[in-house]
Formats: structure tokens, C-alpha cells, sequence
């Protein structure tokens, strides 16, 4: 434990955090040339919500699921916000999806085609609906929308179409909803991504406003990217709406968060931290494809890299950081924030997990549990979920 910090007080902090799984990391997937199939893996939404409560179980800390839709559409929205509760879990974020039809193959509401903005919307405005139904309140927006030559279309224009549907889709928002507006600096768009960075999401963001918030994609930057400066900056400001938790080592890998580079995981959650993040409302979500590593295992693992990350951020000594800071003594304050990242807190979470009564080891209870090899016995038939590739 490092000098002037409080172990209940971090304990304390620790039992309150609360991490957001996503459905379809729970399904099939893949790379860009073929989707892996995997024994057990949930053939509808109702199944992924049974994982999801078990990594919950486990962890104490995984309370909501993010659907996808039109993978997770389900007749009932209701009846599934119902099979969550009956669960011990609760329906988070909704995210739309206008990447995936050949009509947005020149983009989706940047489309220069008015019919395919007009479907696009209606797609969004049908996620609004869908958020009334389950009680979510977050619309979770990424768009692939871009241009691969110059030329191909008006820069400018595209940036009016993004602003005139964000607006219509905002206007339809509930009084406790909220619009999640992603970024992403290229892909499948190479030449340019209309919403490439964290600038124009916020751009659009302030003139909608305080119900629209940035969303940090941890994969989502180019290498060499500072993301805990934009982390810093957006809760300043005020407009973090949350996070897709990853990991990458080259592009959007989407690999498990704290994978690649657990100090970076570290570096970002201090920021939260220091900046009133972590009791604010920010969503802390998993966004990941679990392409060859079993499908909730990964998912327990990507949970508690997360806690460790939290934990050691927890554990900085504020007083002696601000004191080296203001004296200019560099290495001082850079030992202060090493000491914390070297500290081992696995023993800490294993208290914190005794403490909630569970076992503090997540995934030696999951493999105890016999989830595993009954999932694989008993989904079998019907369609595998999947990410729709």
C-alpha cells in the first residue's frame, strides 16, 4: 500500500465500480477473413444474457449488458429487460448498426443518397424506441461512414448530413437518455472517416447538447496517441460519456483490454481518477472479439485487468504527486505514479471479492462451476450467435 492512501478507502472505491459487457462478445467472431465458431456459444440474445450473469457472478462487478442491434433484436424488448432482472443484470447501451447493409456502402447518414440517410435515421430513431422499451439510457452511436479517394464526395456536406441526422436523433432522446457519439480514425473509410477523432465528436456533441457525450474507444487512435490526455480534456470539459475498454497492438485489434499495454490501462484510469470520472457517469464498457480465446473466460479476464488498473490508480498518492509537481522535481512524480502501478493489488481484490462473498479468484471459480461444459453439452442446434460477418 502506498504512503497517504487509505486501504478501506480504496476497497471502498473498489466495491462501487461497475463494468458493462458487451452481447456480442459473448457470440462469434472473427477477422476479416472468417469467423471462428466455438462450442457453446449462445444462440440467442436470452443466452448471452445467461453468460453475462455469470461473469457477473464471478466478478460482482459486470451488473449491465450492451445490445446490438439488429443482432440482439428480440420481439419482446420488455420480456428480454425482464430475462436480464430475472439474472441479476440490467440492459445498458444500445448500439445502432448502419455499417453492415449494401445501401451504406458509400456511407449511411452521410450518404449522399437522401433515401439511404432516411433509412439510416429511421434505424436510429427505431434504437430510441428500443432504449424506451428495455429502460437503457444510452445510445451507443459509431459510424463507418467515409470516403476511401478524394474527391469522391464533399467533405463539408458530409459533415452537414452527420449534423443534421445526429440533431433529428437527439431531439427524440428521453429526458434521461443520452447520445454516446464514437470516434474512430479509419476504418473501412482510408481516405477520410467523418468522425476520425475525439475533436469532431465533440465538436458535434457541444452544438447538440448536454445530453450528447464522447465515447473513448481505447483502439480507436493513431500510434502514439496520449488517450489519457483526451480522457483529461473530455472530463474537463465535462463530455465523457464512456469507454470501449480494449486492447491493440496495431489498428482496431479489439483484443482484452490491459492485453497490449496494462501501463496505458493504468495511465487512463488515473485520469478518471484525478478528474472525478470514477463516481461520475461514465460508462465502463468492454467492446471485444474474443476470436480465439474462449468466449467468458476472456470477458473475466478483460474484467479484472480493469480492476487491477483501477486498484493501482486508486492507490496514487495524490498529496506526494501534487507536492513533486509543484517543487518540478520530475522524478519524484514519476516514482509516485510508478510506485502505484508497481504495487501487487491482487491480494487487495481478493479481499474486496471475499468481502462481496465471492471467490477471489474469478476465473478459477468460473472453471469450478461447470458452466462451461454444460453450455457446450446443451446448446446444441439452432443458430450460434454471432457479429453478423
Amino acid at each position: 500500500m502506498t504512503a497517504g492512501t487509505s486501504k478501506d478507502a480504496v476497497k471502498a472505491a473498489l466495491t462501487t465500480q461497475a463494468l458493462e459487457t458487451p452481447s456480442w462478445a459473448y457470440g462469434n467472431s472473427g477477422t476479416r477473413f472468417k469467423v471462428f465458431a466455438q462450442p457453446g456459444v449462445p444462440r440467442t440474445t436470452r443466452e448471452k444474457l445467461d453468460d453475462a450473469a455469470r461473469v457477473h457472478a464471478h466478478t460482482g462487478v459486470a451488473p449491465t449488458v450492451a445490445l446490438h442491434i439488429p443482432w440482439d433484436r428480440v420481439d419482446d424488448y420488455g420480456a428480454l429487460a425482464d430475462h436480464a432482472r430475472g439474472r441479476g443484470l440490467r440492459l445498458g447501451a444500445i448500439n445502432a448498426n448502419v455499417f453492415q447493409d449494401d445501401d451504406y456502402r458509400l456511407g449511411s447518414v452521410t450518404n449522399p443518397d437522401p433515401a439511404v440517410r432516411r433509412k439510416a435515421v429511421d434505424h436510429l430513431l427505431e434504437c430510441v424506441d428500443i432504449m424506451d422499451a428495455t429502460g437503457s439510457k444510452d445510445l451507443k452511436l459509431w459510424f463507418s461512414d467515409g470516403t476511401n479517394y478524394p474527391g469522391q464526395d464533399d467533405l463539408r456536406d458530409r459533415q452537414d448530413r452527420l449534423a443534421e441526422a445526429l440533431r433529428t436523433v437527439y431531439d427524440r432522446l428521453g429526458a434521461d437518455q443520452r447520445m454516446l457519439l464514437e470516434y474512430k480514425l479509419f476504418e473501412p473509410a482510408f481516405y477520410a472517416t467523418d468522425v476520425p477523432d475525439w475533436g469532431t465528436a465533440y465538436a458535434h456533441c457541444l452544438k447538440l447538447g448536454p445530453k450528447a457525450q464522447v465515447v473513448v474507444d481505447t483502439g480507436h487512435h493513431a500510434p502514439g496517441t496520449n488517450i489519457e490526455f483526451i480522457v483529461a480534456t473530455l472530463l474537463r470539459e465535462g463530455r465523457l460519456g464512456g469507454f470501449d475498454f480494449n486492447s491493440r497492438f496495431y489498428a482496431d485489434d479489439d483484443l482484452m483490454v490491459g492485453a497490449a499495454d496494462p501501463f496505458q490501462l493504468f495511465r487512463i484510469m488515473y485520469e478518471v481518477v484525478r478528474g472525478g470520472g470514477f463516481t461520475a457517469d461514465v460508462a465502463f464498457m468492454l467492446d471485444q472479439c474474443h476470436n480465439i480465446e474462449a468466449k467468458i473466460p476472456a470477458i473475466i479476464r478483460s474484467v479484472m485487468n480493469v480492476q487491477e488498473a483501477t486498484a493501482k490508480a486508486l492507490l496514487v498518492d495524490a498529496g506526494a504527486l501534487a507536492a513533486a509537481q509543484r517543487e518540478g522535481d520530475v522524478l519524484a512524480a514519476n516514482g509516485v505514479l510508478m510506485d502505484a502501478y508497481n504495487t501487487d493489488v491482487r491480494p487487495l481484490l481478493g479481499e474486496v471479492r471475499e468481502e462481496l462473498g465471492l471467490a477471489p479468484d474469478p476465473l478459477g471459480a468460473y472453471d469450478r462451476s461447470g458452466w462451461q461444459q454444460r453450455i457446450v453439452e446443451e446448446r446444441v442446434g439452432g443458430v450460434q450467435a454471432g457479429w453478423g460477418a
